[in-house]
C-alpha cells in the first residue's frame, strides 16, 4: 500500500509515506537461508525512467541500498515522528531484515551537487517485495497487522507485489518526482507481470476517535468487494465503522484523508476491514489492496499501459 493536487501525486506524498509500510520487527529471514531471487523475466535494466535530470532506477548494490536507508532515516526519524532505537540512531539509517530481500527504487538528481563520495544524491525511494521472494522468507510484513492469507488464497492464481517505505526529500516533493516514482513502480509491475499491489497506508495519530470521520468514510465507501476482502488481526483490530453512513459529510471526510490514501482510492484501490494502531510510529494503519485490473483507465492512459511515458 508517508495541498491537494490532482492526479497521481497523491499516491506517494512522503509526509504520509513514512508509515505506508511500517517497520516489521516480528519477522526476520533465517540467517542461514540464502536469499531467494527468481529468474528474471526480462533483462535487468536498472534504469526505469527519466524526467529531465531526474532518473528512477533499481538499486544495484549494497551501497545503493544504504543510500536509500539514509534517506529514509532522515525523512522518517529526523523529520518525522518515528521513534528510533539505539541501533537505528547510531547507524543513522532506517533498516530492517527485509531490505536484503527487496528491490529498491531510487530517484536520483543528476543536476544536484554530488555528495562527498562523488555520487549524485538519492532524493526519493520506494521498496518492493515480490510474492515469491516473500514466501521463501516467511511471508509479507503486512501480515503482521492484517490477515491477508484468505485474500491470497482466494486470488491464488494472481501474483502480488508489496509496496512500502516510500519517501522523498522535502525540496523534491513535486509532481515531477512523485510521477517518476509511480512510473518506476508501474514499470516494475509490467516487467514482472504482477496482478495485485498491496501495502499499508497510515493516518497520523493513535486515537481512533479522532479519526472517526475518515475511517468511517473508508469503511462505507471504499471497502473491498467480495473476493478482495482482508481484515486486521483480531488481537489488534480497531473498528472503522464508527459513524452511520448517512451521517458522513463526504466532502469533509475526503479532506481528512491523507494524500497517499486519497491517491490510492482515485487510482482504483480498495481498503481492508479494520485498522491497526502502530504505537512506535504514532500512526493508525489501514490495508490497501490494488488489483491491476481495477486501476482507473485514465491513469493507465497517462503513463502508458506498457509504462512508456517516461521510459529511459
Amino acid at each position: 500500500m508517508h495541498g491537494d493536487k490532482p492526479g497521481l501525486i497523491h499516491l506517494f506524498r512522503p509526509e504520509v509515506a513514512k508509515t505506508a509500510a511500517a517497520a516489521v520487527k516480528w519477522l526476520r529471514p533465517p540467517h542461514a537461508a540464502p536469499i531467494f531471487k527468481p529468474k528474471q523475466i526480462f533483462p535487468a535494466a536498472p534504469v526505469l525512467g527519466r524526467i529531465g535530470p531526474l532518473e528512477v532506477r533499481l538499486a544495484q548494490s549494497k551501497s545503493d541500498v544504504k543510500r536509500a536507508q539514509k534517506l529514509r532515516y532522515k525523512v522518517f526519524y529526523k523529520d518525522g515522528n518515528a521513534i528510533a532505537d539505539a541501533a537505528t540512531m547510531l547507524a543513522q539509517r532506517d533498516k530492517d531484515a527485509f531490505d536484503r530481500i527487496c528491490d529498491h527504487l531510487l530517484v536520483i538528481d543528476h543536476a544536484a551537487k554530488p555528495s562527498l563520495s562523488g555520487k549524485q544524491p538519492v532524493v526519493g525511494t520506494y521498496r518492493l517485495l515480490q510474492q515469491n521472494i516473500a514466501e521463501h522468507h516467511g511471508g509479507f510484513y503486512t501480515a503482521n497487522e492484517f490477515d491477508i492469507s484468505g485474500l491470497m488464497q482466494r486470488q491464488r492464481g494472481l501474483t502480488f507485489l508489496e509496496l512500502g517505505r516510500s519517501c522523498v526529500l522535502p525540496p523534491y516533493r513535486t509532481k515531477r518526482t512523485v510521477e517518476l516514482l509511480w512510473h518506476g513502480v508501474w514499470s516494475y509491475v509490467r516487467r514482472y507481470r504482477f496482478d495485485v499491489m498491496i501495502g499499508c497506508a497510515s493516518f497520523d495519530g493513535t486515537d481512533p476517535k479522532n479519526l472517526a470521520l475518515p475511517l468511517s468514510f473508508l469503511h462505507h465507501f471504499a471497502g473491498a468487494p467480495e473476493g478482495w476482502q482482508a481484515s486486521a488481526h483480531s488481537s489488534r483490530r480497531v473498528d472503522m465503522n464508527m459513524m452511520a453512513k448517512d451521517a458522513i459529510d463526504t466532502k469533509a471526510a475526503l479532506r481528512a484523508l491523507p494524500p497517499l490514501i486519497k491517491g490510492y482510492l482515485r487510482v482504483g484501490a480498495f481498503v481492508g476491514d479494520g485498522a491497526v494502531i502502530d504505537h512506535q510510529f504514532g500512526t493508525t494503519d489501514i490495508l490497501i489492496v490494488m488489483p491491476v485490473s481495477a486501476i482507473n483507465q485514465r491513469y493507465l492512459g497517462h503513463f502508458g499501459a506498457d509504462a512508456s511515458r517516461h521510459a529511459a
